[in-house]
């Protein structure tokens, strides 16, 4: 047998903790999905993989029918201008990865309004009204505080977030 030096065990030591970050942080991500309830998902039969999860955008994260929230990237939600209130679809692949869908765009109306940030948050203010807005989406448009803003808002339903369009 060949002898194992001493660069290699610490490679094989390095790749293990690697592994073990790997595996706590999937154990995280399901929990947050399903609870702490051992019985909801047996993690070796994989039920998760495939599950298709309906929910409605909040401003930030999809809220599920059944009330658990999925975290959504404030990169993709920016990009893709989702509005509170639009109805989404979450597809957890066979590998563990997430693919949101936009099935149902809540009515939607278009202002403009002046950026303003206040404890590290940025808000977009139309007259009276002060809606939050996506950090993800101030810093892709480059956006400065004191800037006008084309936001879309929900048109019938009170909302706190606003998705920006674009710097005017």
């Amino acid at each position: 047998m060949a002898e194992i030096s001493d660069k290699h065990i610490e490679r094989f030591r390095a790749l293990i903790n690697k592994a073990n970050t790997a595996l706590a942080a999937a154990e995280e991500l399901l929990t947050s999905i399903v609870g702490d309830d051992p019985g909801a998902i047996d993690i070796q039969r994989g039920d998760i993989a495939g599950k298709v999860i309906e929910g409605v955008f909040n401003g930030q994260n999809m809220v599920a029918d059944d009330g658990k929230i999925y975290p959504i990237q404030a990169n993709y939600a920016s990009k893709s201008r989702l509005v509170q209130g639009d109805r989404m679809k979450l597809t957890i692949s066979d590998d563990g990865s997430f693919l949101y869908k936009q099935i149902g765009p809540i009515q939607r109306t278009q202002t403009v309004g002046i950026l303003s940030q206040k404890d590290g948050r940025y808000y977009v203010q139309i007259g009276d009204k002060r809606y939050h807005v996506l950090s993800a989406s101030v810093t892709h448009h480059k956006i400065k505080q004191g800037d006008q803003i084309s936001v879309t808002i929900p048109e019938t339903q009170d909302a706190e977030w606003a998705a920006i369009e674009s710097p005017l």
